[in-house]
């Protein structure tokens, strides 16, 4: 005998696939800016001042808000 407050298992969704192919492929983020991607990213940091990420070829610059935090932990 059933019990009939248990309900039946419900299937999760299969995630469908993409028909349209990715607009930005490679592993590299678009430029903020132009939102082209880049061929590469270089980047600067100096202790105690944000980090400065320069896109090429378009030559656009980004810079972080602030400083990164460095957490040592043993």
């Amino acid at each position: 005998m059933r019990d009939a407050h248990t309900a039946p298992p419900v299937l999760a969704e299969v995630p469908r696939c993409r028909t349209e192919p990715d607009p930005h492929p490679g592993p590299l983020p678009v430029c903020p800016q132009c939102a082209e991607t880049p061929q590469r990213i270089s980047w600067r940091q100096r202790p105690g001042e944000p980090v400065v990420l320069a896109f090429d070829p378009c030559g656009h610059r980004w810079t972080s808000p602030a400083p990164p935090v460095l957490a040592v932990t043993p």
